[in-house]
């Protein structure tokens, strides 16, 4: 199925003073799609972030958020999307409850409407117990849910997350990506910007790497992945004759004589696995056990940027 664009941008430059943020961005993500944006500090994830959301505005190039121009029209924009910073925008003086309601009024809806959508934001993000209590007396991941709920109040079509896991627990964690998922299957388009490869890994559907302000590298985790050397398949066999065999016809494999097990470069594709098959087949070599390793985005971000996972934010 062809999705239509929920955000596109092209030729997008921003500067601060002699400084270069943004040198030439172009990106697409795809409506009721999670599109995850990665990157070390100080690569310019926030200021796309804060341009895509109108919060400022670039030197130059194109954009259109569900098909609107933010320099020509930021109200409508702003109508269509909702954005989840950082850090929490929750009142530590108001209960869950009337955060949500005072959303609601923000977004000047009707008293009926206020009541209803607040209640079933409530029920969503299982924060019905917790509704007359003072968020300041919230745990980490109650905070995160009711700040995506104070989000979605509106209805937005489009999200942005910045960073939306960070400081959880790996339960609460996991909490979140599935309210996450929900709400792509409900036909929302989420832009996430991510210090947690991983969470890229799960969620994205498709994923941009971002470096000295330019796009290095965009595709799906799995195409990121191949494009990376370290690949291969592991092989066991049942005896030295079968892996000394298996050896001659793979120049480039490395072997473990003790294990009978040989590892065969490859990109972990169906194409080069089959030919692999297919050789192995050919000269009647059996294969006890066979498992295919790629390697994972930890490997993709640091041959990109040349920056360790810690510093992906």
């Amino acid at each position: 199925m062809t999705r239509k664009p929920a955000i596109t941008a092209t030729g997008l430059t921003k500067s601060y003073s002699e400084k270069t943020v943004l040198d030439g961005i172009d990106l697409s993500v795809d409506s009721g799609t999670v599109f995850a944006l990665l990157g070390p500090n100080g690569a310019g994830k926030t200021t796309i972030v804060e341009i895509l959301s109108t919060l400022t505005t670039a030197d130059s190039g194109n954009i259109r958020i569900a098909g609107y121009n933010p320099a020509d029209d930021p109200d409508a924009v702003r109508a269509v999307i909702g954005v989840t910073g950082q850090f929490s925008a929750v009142d530590d003086y108001l209960t869950g409850e009337e955060n949500l309601l005072l959303m609601a009024d923000l977004h000047h809806l009707s008293r009926d409407e206020r009541r209803t959508r607040t209640d079933e934001l409530l029920k969503k993000f299982d924060l019905v117990d917790a509704a007359g209590k003072l968020a300041s007396a919230y745990s980490g991941g109650m905070r995160r849910r009711l700040d995506l709920a104070m989000t979605l109040i509106g209805q937005p079509e489009i999200i942005f997350l910045d960073e939306p896991t960070t400081g959880l627990d790996p339960r609460s964690r996991r909490s979140m990506w599935q309210i996450i998922r929900q709400l792509v299957s409900d036909g929302v388009t989420v832009f996430l910007t991510t210090q947690y490869l991983e969470e890229a890994d799960q969620l994205a559907d498709h994923i941009a790497v971002l470096d000295h302000g330019r796009i290095v590298a965009q595709g799906t985790a799995a195409e990121l992945k191949r494009h990376i050397p370290g690949g291969h398949v592991r092989l066991h066999f049942f005896d030295r004759d079968q892996l000394d065999s298996a050896a001659e016809i793979f120049d480039n494999s490395s072997r473990d004589d003790a294990a009978y097990v040989l590892q065969v470069p490859s990109d972990g594709g169906v194409r080069s696995l089959r030919s692999l098959l297919d050789q192995l087949d050919a000269h009647s070599i059996d294969v006890k056990e066979l498992s295919v390793h790629t390697p994972d985005l930890d490997d993709v971000f640091l041959a990109l940027t040349g920056t360790e996972r810690t510093d992906a934010r």
